[in-house]
């Protein structure tokens, strides 16, 4: 065999081996593929959502775009009692978007819960805005903006979570409703300009009861939710 036919055997071989390997690779999922849009708590960019690829944004698990299939609602019916409202809540967003698991949900949510109470209590404006609805963002702004005009700080530390459940769920149109019940206990106290506690306690551990709404469009690509409205839970 010539040395031209030798190099042509060569690089011949080599291909061979280059494609075998790519295939290999590529016909196979390894669970770590992102969706065409961030799986953050936030949604698509926009002049209203600068700032949101900061490294503290909530990710909520989401599979792709599909249609219910016959066990499609196991989750729902594990979580919620078949025949119930909730259930069929929860079913009905499953039947708008096949991503949507209960537990997950609940589990992104609560993180979600941490990150604004954190946020609002440093007055950090910018985590708040990539997590609530415009509505909710300017009701936080407002209250913190005058907290600042008073001279006041808060000082909280968040102790934990106790119990976070999925109390209604329902569909608005094209947009998945998700309301909570969320169970916290918080130290948390407010400080004049003098650094006097004029509300709270510096180290009681109070328990905190919420009801909490979480909104997102089902035709969006997006799978960002964001909290639409708040209500103590007496």
């Amino acid at each position: 065999m010539g040395s031209f036919d030798f190099v042509t055997f060569f690089f011949f071989v080599a291909a061979v081996i280059i494609f075998i390997q790519l295939r290999s690779v590529l016909g196979k999922r390894t669970g770590n593929e992102r969706p065409p849009h961030d799986q953050s708590v936030r949604r698509e960019q926009s002049p209203a959502a600068e700032g949101m690829d900061d490294p503290k944004v909530v990710t909520l698990p989401r599979r792709g775009r599909e249609t219910p299939g016959p066990d499609e609602f196991a989750a729902v019916d594990a979580y919620a009692e078949p025949g119930s409202e909730l259930n069929k809540g929860l079913r009905d967003v499953v039947t708008a978007d096949p991503s949507f698991e209960p537990k997950e949900f609940v589990g992104g949510a609560t993180t979600a819960y941490e990150m604004i109470v954190s946020a609002f209590a440093e007055g950090d404006r910018k985590t708040l805005k990539g997590l609530l609805s415009r509505e909710v963002f300017e009701g936080f702004v407002a209250a913190i903006d005058e907290r600042e005009k008073r001279g006041e700080t808060v000082r909280s530390n968040f102790v934990g979570i106790e119990k976070s459940n999925i109390i209604q769920a329902e569909m608005k149109g094209a947009e998945a409703n998700i309301t909570l019940r969320i169970v916290s206990q918080l130290i948390s106290a407010t400080l004049d300009k003098d650094g006097e506690v004029i509300e709270g306690d510096l180290v009681e551990v109070t328990d905190v009861n919420d009801v909490w709404t979480f909104a997102r469009d089902t035709r969006s690509r997006d799978p960002n939710w964001r909290l639409i409205a708040t209500e103590a839970d007496q």
